[in-house]
């Protein structure tokens, strides 16, 4: 509990700083990292370390060139860039089949699983942390990425202790044996009630007022997102043996450990704030 403690005390602050104050660019930076050391984690994890070493760069490549294709979308005078970035992903999604090909027969050959696993982790995870890039270039855009965080980590953080407090009903045994319905609901009202909080402080910093209804709903359906998130990764830790996706963040695991409720969360807080008028 300890080491949870002092990770979230320095990367609580440097994460702020990053999204809120850094320039844009020091975002995508953090997001490519993001992806590549997830790639990695999910390919050891999947399938075993020596292909995890072998394969997670060209995954991590391909995450990286979805973050730089959101960062460099829609931005005026950089046009030519997000064209190359665009050919740079194809170029790397058809190296990807062609290896597949190559490799077939052989000893270290690509399998469906490996390629499935190669794919999740090269384009459908930074597919998702891409719409965090996404809202960081609308304006007010620190703040309304920090509306997945609030979301997802409020959602976390009420389910542990309403799930310490109340829980009796198990939610899911064999996917994740501690998480208790009563815990479940506990995160669902802590993401709208991080919402609220994180409204008033909107408010607070920027004048601008942000509507209430989709503020709350962000939270109800980013919280409900995160949990399904939280336990989707979970199911893969159980069919592979392995209790964390890493050690980077002592005390919490991995990337995919830490910020596996992000990635579910962040698709559909980028669909609301997208198609609505939240001020």
């Amino acid at each position: 509990m300890l080491q949870r403690i002092l990770v979230a005390v320095v990367g609580i602050p440097l994460l702020l700083f990053v999204v809120l104050w850094a320039p844009a660019w020091a975002t995508a930076v953090f997001l490519c990292a993001l992806c590549v050391i997830a790639a990695h984690e999910l390919l050891t994890a999947v399938c075993g370390k020596e292909k995890g070493n072998r394969w997670f760069g060209l995954a991590g490549m391909l995450g990286v060139y979805m973050i730089l294709l959101a960062a460099f979308s829609g931005v005026d005078g950089v046009a030519e860039i997000a064209m190359l970035v665009k050919w740079l992903l194809v170029a790397f999604v058809v190296l990807l089949f062609v290896c597949v090909v190559v490799e077939y027969g052989k000893p270290r050959a690509i399998s469906f699983l490996d390629l499935t696993a190669i794919l999740v982790a090269g384009i459908a995870i930074p597919l998702s942390l891409s719409c965090l890039m996404r809202l960081r270039m609308l304006p007010y855009g620190g703040g309304l990425l920090l509306i997945v965080l609030v979301a997802a980590f409020c959602s976390d953080t009420m389910a542990l202790f309403a799930g310490m407090l109340f829980g009796k009903h198990k939610l899911a045994p064999l996917v994740s044996p501690k998480k208790t319905r009563e815990g479940a609901v506990g995160g669902l009202v802590g993401g709208m009630v991080g919402m609220i909080l994180f409204r008033i402080v909107f408010f607070l910093v920027t004048e601008v007022q942000l509507n209430i209804g989709w503020c709350v709903l962000l939270g109800l359906l980013g919280a409900a997102m995160g949990q399904l998130g939280d336990l989707s990764f979970s199911a893969i830790k159980r069919e592979y043996g392995i209790k964390d996706y890493g050690r980077l963040l002592p005390g919490h695991g991995g990337v995919l450990d830490r910020f596996d409720s992000v990635i579910f969360a962040a698709p559909i807080v980028w669909l609301i704030v997208s198609s609505v008028k939240m001020y």
